[in-house]
Formats: structure tokens, C-alpha cells, sequence
């Protein structure tokens, strides 16, 4: 780690701009995060495949002259193909399956100039919010290793808090961008569906409500990102509304006056914890300092059909990607192959009728129908991006096959964030605020459908107002 010692100082765009200029060669950023790799992985366990062979042929090859030229880059493990490596999903089941081919999004990293270094783990499937997969093992969050490091994109987000990389993929099914960089103290953003590609292998995933960008220090990192890698693929079933103007150039620019909304609790689940409450009427006076008009209000939407119709969607989506698994081997898949969790998805999401997997887009679908409007009275909505501190790892256990509990342990701990994978629209969270005991909490803002700029703009505003680039995990 010597011969770059100062790589942590710099976000993704920093050490582009340092081997522009050729201050320092790609070749030496990639060797210190290998060895911050080396390092500090064992403590965290973020990372759960090194791909060193792959980085050193594209540094041999020459890299594109991208944003990102020269910069490391995590690729989540899960449904995201990297060319002649494992696919393991966090799963036993998958965890000889070797992709061909890369993803169009993975292809679109590769010539915005980075350098794919490895795979960051995920819980099986990724349907935890903790990422402890049996196949890796449990992910700790750099803050406290007794606790989670969120899920499912819990490798990306300790992988950057811990300082391996200054950025890395992730994917948001039910806020898994959002509930990991809450946990680990960084800035993550759920783009609008379809904003990036799914191709060529999916046209959407978990029936539109997965979504994938990045993890990142920076909001910069992020925009700049979205701009490297936005737009439909070959194929795709429908897009995103057109960006009026590259998202980094919303990094910086004055969001205006905005009529933010504050949601502090939601009905049917645990209570919120009382420094997360906290914290966020904290950012709401924050947000007002700064010139914006804040008052509580909240979209209104029936939440136990919501739940169950997502359960439902998500249910049978793992049936189906089990059932390709099972068709290669030529096998069922039984207990000593699948999670006791993912096993009882399994077996739901094959019970699951034609009819009620209808009934369940549609009362997403009106769900999003209902939300529409408060986006038309309202700028933004500013909520918990979590209802408590990051938990003790093992607390949202997979080793159960009773899912009503497994359900209410999931949405108590994250009850803000899904309901905004199934709307569609584009939510982030920002590291505002540090729990008593020095755990990240993050807070979650949503904008319309198609209005990342807008995102790109207040975060922005916040990161100025109370930088948080420098605050790091010991």
C-alpha cells in the first residue's frame, strides 16, 4: 500500500483526474486497492471472489479513456454475469455456475475505463437485509464488526467504507442500495427502473422492482456513474424518461426552493427507534436552514397488500431463477442446496398461481398509481432510510422456513425503502448522522419518477452543508 498511500483521499472521479493527468498510473491505483484488498477483507469479509487475473490482462490491454479511467470497481454476485467467472447469487445452488458473457451494464463499466478487481458478496438470492450468506459467511459492517453491514448489497458497501474501493455495483430490489449505505455511513441511489440496462439476459428484474447503480463516497461518483452507464440496452421493454442534461452537472447546481415532505413512521411495523426519529427531524431542520419548506405529510397506501403482493412477486421470481438452476443440474434443489428462507420462497413462489402472480403486479402496480400524486404536491419526500441503528449480525436469520416472522423482521427494520422499488421512482440516502454508539443512520429521499437530477441537487446541497467524505470507520 505504500506506493500510493493517499488512494483513500480520493473519490472515483479524484483518481481518474490523477491518472489523466499522470500523477499516478492506473497500475499503481490498482495495486493499492489490491492490498487495502488484502488487508482488510479478512476483517470484514466483503469480498467473496478476487478477479486479479481479469484487472491485470485489461491493464495490460490498455484501458478506454473514460470518466472512470484506471479506477477498481466490486461487481455484486448476484445477476450480474462477469466473463469467465463464478455467478454464485450468495448461494450454494450457484456456486459452480460460470458466466460467457458480461451484463450490459458490467460492459458499460469495463469502457467508462474501470477496472473489475473482484465480487462483493450478498445474501442468497438477496433477500436479506444483512448480507450473511451460508456459502461466504457473515459480512461485518466496518463500523462495528458486531453488526451488519445491511444487505443485500452489504459487500459493496463495506468494501467501500473500509476503504478497498472508492465505489461499487449494487443492485435495489427492496432497498438493497439504500439499507447498506445507511448502515455504513455512504451516499447511495436507487435510480429510476429501467434508468439502467438489465440486458442482455433479463428484461427487468424481480418484475420491475430491482433496480442497479453503485455504492459510493461521493455524490459526484454517483451522477457521473449514472451518466456512464444510463440508457436502454438492445431489447429493453421500456425506458426511462430522458435526462435533460448530464447528472454531474446537477452535482453543485441550487436545487431551489423545494416543498419536502416528512415521514417519520410507518403503520404496521415496529416502532422507530428513537435516535433515528431523531436524526431525522435533524436533516428536516437542516433542509430548512437551507432554505426549503419542510411539513409532515406521507403518501397513503394500503401496506398490508402492498407487502403481501411484494412478497408474492418476489417469491415467485426466486421460484423461477431456482427452477433454471435446478433444469442444468438435472436435480431438485433440497436443504443441503438453498438457505431454509430461500427454500420456503422457493416452495411459496411455486404455489403461487398464474392469477395471483396477476393480482399482485397489479396491486403494485395501482399502489404506484397512488403514490403519484403526493409527488405532484411535493418536491421530495424525506423519511428514515431505516427504523433503527444497524442490528447484530444474525438477528435477520435465514436458518427459518417461517416466513410471516421473517417477513416482519425484514420490513421492521427497513419499512421506508421498498415502497419505492415498487413505484419506480428514484430514492437515496444520505450519511447526515452517527448514533450514540458511532453506528451510521442514514436518511432517505425520493423525488418523482425520472427526477434523479433533482436527488443529484439536494444531496449535493447536504454533502456541502455537512461533508461526510472524511468521516471513516476505524
Amino acid at each position: 500500500m505504500a506506493a500510493f498511500a493517499e488512494y483513500q483521499d480520493y473519490d472515483g472521479l479524484g483518481l481518474a483526474e490523477l491518472v489523466a493527468r499522470g500523477e499516478v498510473t492506473a497500475e499503481e491505483v490498482y495495486e493499492a486497492a489490491s492490498g487495502r484488498i488484502e488487508a482488510r477483507n479478512p476483517a470484514v469479509n466483503a469480498v467473496c471472489l478476487r478477479l486479479d487475473d481479469q484487472a491485470d490482462a485489461a491493464l495490460a490491454a490498455g484501458l478506454p479513456d473514460g470518466p472512470f479511467k484506471g479506477v477498481p470497481i466490486l461487481i455484486k454476485d448476484l445477476n450480474a454475469p462477469v466473463a469467465d467467472s463464478v455467478l454464485s447469487n450468495g448461494s450454494r445452488f450457484f456456486a459452480d455456475q460460470h458466466s460467457d458473457h458480461d451484463s450490459e451494464l458490467v460492459a458499460r463499466y469495463r469502457r467508462a475505463g474501470l477496472v473489475i478487481c473482484g465480487k462483493s458478496s450478498t445474501p442468497e438470492f438477496g433477500i436479506n437485509v444483512s448480507t450473511e450468506p451460508t456459502l461466504f459467511g457473515a459480512t461485518r459492517n466496518p463500523w462495528n464488526p458486531e453488526r451488519t453491514a445491511g444487505g443485500s448489497s452489504g459487500g459493496a458497501a463495506a468494501a467501500v467504507a473500509s476503504g478497498m474501493v472508492p465505489l461499487a455495483h449494487a443492485s435495489d430490489g427492496g432497498g438493497s442500495i439504500r439499507i447498506p449505505a445507511s448502515c455504513c455511513g455512504l451516499f447511495g441511489l436507487k435510480p429510476t427502473r429501467a434508468r439502467n440496462p438489465m440486458g442482455p439476459d433479463r428484461g427487468e428484474g424481480w418484475s420491475g422492482l430491482a433496480h442497479e447503480h453503485v455504492i459510493s463516497r461521493s455524490v459526484r461518483d454517483s451522477a457521473a456513474m449514472l451518466d456512464a452507464t444510463e440508457g436502454a440496452d438492445a431489447g429493453a421493454p421500456y425506458v426511462a424518461p430522458a435526462k435533460a442534461r448530464p447528472f454531474l452537472d446537477e452535482v453543485g447546481a441550487d436545487p431551489g426552493r423545494l416543498k419536502i415532505a416528512l415521514l417519520t413512521t410507518r403503520p404496521n411495523t415496529e416502532p422507530v427507534a428513537d435516535e433515528v426519529r431523531a436524526a431525522v427531524v435533524d436533516s428536516a431542520k437542516l433542509l430548512a436552514q437551507l432554505g426549503h419548506e419542510v411539513v409532515e405529510d406521507q403518501p397513503e397506501v394500503e401496506d398490508e397488500l402492498v407487502g403481501t403482493a411484494f412478497m408474492t412477486i418476489v417469491s415467485a421470481n426466486v421460484a423461477n431463477l431456482v427452477a433454471g438452476r435446478e433444469a442444468e443440474l438435472g436435480r431438485r434443489a433440497g436443504g443441503n442446496d438453498l438457505e431454509k428462507v430461500s427454500l420456503a420462497m422457493v416452495e411459496a413462489g411455486r404455489r403461487t398461481s398464474g392469477p395471483d402472480y396477476a393480482a399482485a403486479i397489479q396491486a403494485l402496480h395501482k399502489a404506484g398509481r397512488r403514490i403519484a400524486p403526493f409527488f405532484e404536491r411535493y418536491d421530495v419526500l424525506l423519511t428514515p432510510t431505516l427504523a433503527k441503528p444497524p442490528v447484530a449480525i444474525g438477528a435477520p436469520a435465514t436458518e427459518t422456513d417461517d416466513m410471516a416472522a421473517y417477513r416482519e423482521r425484514l420490513f421492521g427494520f427497513s419499512p421506508f425503502t421498498s415502497l419505492f422499488n415498487v413505484s419506480g421512482q428514484p430514492a437515496c440516502t444520505v450519511p447526515l448522522h452517527w448514533s450514540e454508539t458511532g453506528l451510521p443512520m442514514g436518511s432517505q429521499l425520493v423525488a418523482a419518477y425520472g427526477n434523479e437530477a433533482l436527488l443529484f441537487r439536494l444531496a449535493a446541497q447536504l454533502e456541502s452543508a455537512r461533508p461526510w467524505f472524511e468521516r471513516r470507520p476505524a
